[in-house]
């Protein structure tokens, strides 16, 4: 008898233990953190196809969207804050809000926001925009190059991809990298938006190919103006990334695949 209780006690505390685990789990991913993996090129050059993030569930305060499966346990928002001009956040995407997204916020309820020639204003002002050195990059298999002609020779022959860098600055001050490849894409000029109330204005960083606020929202492609409440959370820092090239059956690709010197990166 006693040695079943001890069986029974040891299944007991083994499924307790397992039960405390995935409780943590759940309230981490909830309302600390949680991880997100860039799949497009929409944010390079700050954010590139194979990187690995950490998401901050608290700036903004939480809400549904928060929780696992969006599981609707809490109304409307608590403790909300609205984000900065400048944070890069990750969303619910319109209209459905069922796919998470990871775009810059550009502008906020009530600004008016125009894009001409590439050139962002918001209330009439002109957002600082100025040529840097171009943003380079190993071509990798989940990396290749837009197009053939931004393909360049980067020695010890390896190739790489080259692209146009501007150095953008909003009013607040806040300060990034942006790529702007072509001239007079789609999406490089529009009307004047006016950003409804509780909603964001928000862009990629590589303007040209970004379907972003300057597009109406449809599904799996452009987003509109996005809701505050869609808010998930902000991009935090960088824990890995890789180039694509890892095979399972190949365990020391995992090691030479990773790009060790994008990891540790905060926003």
């Amino acid at each position: 008898m006693t040695r079943h209780k001890a069986k029974r006690s040891e299944t007991w505390d083994f499924t307790a233990f397992i039960l405390k685990l995935a409780l943590f789990i759940v309230i981490l991913r909830s309302f600390i953190v949680s991880p997100f993996n860039i799949p497009s090129e929409s944010m390079q050059p700050r954010l590139v196809v194979g990187d690995f993030l950490l998401v901050a569930k608290w700036p903004y305060g939480f809400s549904k969207y928060s929780l696992p499966f969006n599981i609707s346990l809490i109304p409307g928002r608590i403790l909300p804050q609205s984000p900065k001009p400048g944070d890069v956040v990750v969303f619910k995407a319109p209209p459905s809000a069922r796919d998470d997204y990871i775009k810059r916020v550009i502008a906020l309820s009530g600004d008016m926001v125009q894009v001409t020639n590439g050139l962002i204003s918001i209330n009439g002002v002109a957002v600082k925009r100025e040529k840097i050195e171009d943003f380079t990059h190993p071509v990798t298999p989940n990396s290749p190059c837009f197009r053939d002609e931004f393909e360049a020779n980067g020695g010890n022959g390896k190739l790489i991809c080259r692209y146009p860098q501007f150095q953008e600055t909003l009013p607040n001050g806040a300060s990034y990298r942006i790529l702007d490849i072509y001239e007079n894409s789609e999406g490089d000029n529009t009307e004047t938006f006016m950003v409804p109330d509780g909603h964001m204005f928000l862009m990629g960083d590589n303007r040209d190919r970004s379907a972003d606020s300057r597009f109406p929202a449809i599904e799996g492609q452009s987003i509109g103006m996005v809701p505050e409440e869609n808010l998930v959370g902000r991009a935090l820092v960088s824990v890995f990334s890789t180039d694509g090239s890892a095979e399972w059956i190949k365990p020391w690709t995992w090691f030479s695949a990773a790009r060790w010197d994008r990891i540790g990166e905060g926003f």
